[in-house]
């Protein structure tokens, strides 16, 4: 794995700064999995399924997601 910057809103910024060791990892690899989507150039509405699908997966329900969220 490489590391990248990308510039997000500051309170994106903040909320993954505080969050747990545990939580940034399982953050990581969701946007891993959605670059890698994103530039293989599909619809988005289908990157957005699988996103879904992959994140149910590993255990993200939309409880946590709203909680993640919430205090962004």
């Amino acid at each position: 794995m490489e590391t990248i910057a990308i510039q997000v809103d500051g309170a994106i910024a903040k909320a993954y700064r505080e969050a747990a060791p545990a939580e940034q990892h399982k953050i990581q690899q969701l946007l891993n999995r959605w670059l890698k989507q994103a530039m293989q150039h599909r619809f988005l509405d289908t990157i957005i399924q699988d996103m879904q699908t992959q994140a149910q997966a590993s255990g993200l329900t939309q409880e946590i997601l709203n909680d993640i969220l919430d205090n962004a």
